[in-house]
């Protein structure tokens, strides 16, 4: 089988969660509705921090900035899934395909780094509240989303050049409903060592760094929170850290879970539909989370409903 240089390459082709006909209507309302919800849910977080005065604190900046990426890996993956099921098409452009391994690399690194900036923020409010300003100052809070934005930009545009050198053969199917690096690689004819190289070190540093980031700073946290005596101290400083907690489980313990399932059942679609939770439910739970066990986004949301009525 002759390998085609990729720069000849017009379309590969995404197959999706299921070739059933029957299912492609129940899939495309299924999906719409989540994008829909994921949509609005975190356009009426980062409005609420606009709008409100008293949201303006380091805390919900830096939650607007996880609201606008997960938007951004939504928007990466599933307008083009949504079109592919309604027109009953499976077709993606090379240069989209390339785009959205990118875009969607950038976006999966810098909620990592989002994260774990989230983390230090709750260490610095609760181990040092008398210096949280001083230490989290506003120029601070812009060099550290900078500084995460740029470190996942070069990231993907690393991914995208070592992809852009590699060939591939005729078959261009991806078991996946969007341009999944690893199942790209595997199409590839060429040498594909250095590309599972740079995945794995990649995969380390921002995967392994963050959480171990994460990791340590709710274990200063913890041990501060048992030296307060009181237990409504207790509850007023770990409830500032819970909506945080319970999202940093559902990213990782979704992406975890997608390795595991790619890694261990020999179904590329198997891992294609473990993937939907990382990629299309979490950014719909994250502002569902942080609306439910946040009284100040629910305060700012409610006189937001107030203005517009």
């Amino acid at each position: 089988m002759e390998p085609q240089n990729l720069t000849c390459v017009s379309e590969f082709l995404l197959l999706g969660l299921s070739d059933d006909p029957e299912l492609q209507l129940l899939l495309f309302g299924l999906f719409l509705s989540m994008y829909l919800v994921t949509m609005l849910g975190n356009l009426l977080i980062i409005l609420a921090f606009i709008s409100d005065s008293h949201l303006h604190t380091p805390m919900y900046f830096f939650l607007s900035n996880l609201s606008l990426t997960d938007i951004s890996i939504s928007t990466t993956t599933v307008p083009k899934m949504l079109v592919n099921l309604q027109t009953h098409s499976k077709s993606i452009t090379y240069a989209g395909c390339l785009a959205q391994v990118s875009f969607f690399s950038l976006f999966a690194c810098l909620e990592s780094l989002l994260l774990t900036v989230m983390a230090y923020d709750r260490l610095v409010a609760i181990c040092h509240p008398l210096y949280y300003l001083v230490i989290m100052n506003p120029r601070t809070c812009g060099l550290l989303v900078l500084a995460s934005f740029f470190t996942s930009f070069l990231t993907s545009q690393l991914h995208y050049l070592m992809m852009s050198q590699l060939t591939f053969c005729a078959d261009m199917e991806i078991p996946h409903f969007f341009c999944d690096l690893s199942q790209l690689l595997k199409l590839a004819c060429s040498d594909t060592s250095i590309n599972n190289t740079l995945i794995l070190f990649i995969g380390t540093i921002f995967g392994g760094v963050p959480l171990s980031g994460v990791l340590y700073s709710y274990y200063r946290i913890i041990s501060s929170i048992l030296r307060v005596s009181s237990s409504g101290g207790n509850y007023k400083a770990f409830s500032t850290c819970g909506s945080h907690l319970a999202i940093v489980c559902l990213f990782y313990g979704t992406g975890l879970g997608v390795y595991l399932s790619s890694a261990v059942s020999s179904s590329p679609r198997k891992g294609a539909v473990a993937s939907v939770m990382y990629v299309v439910v979490t950014p719909m739970l994250n502002p569902i989370i942080y609306s439910l066990r946040n009284k100040d986004i629910k305060s700012a949301l409610w006189r937001i409903t107030h203005r517009i009525a």
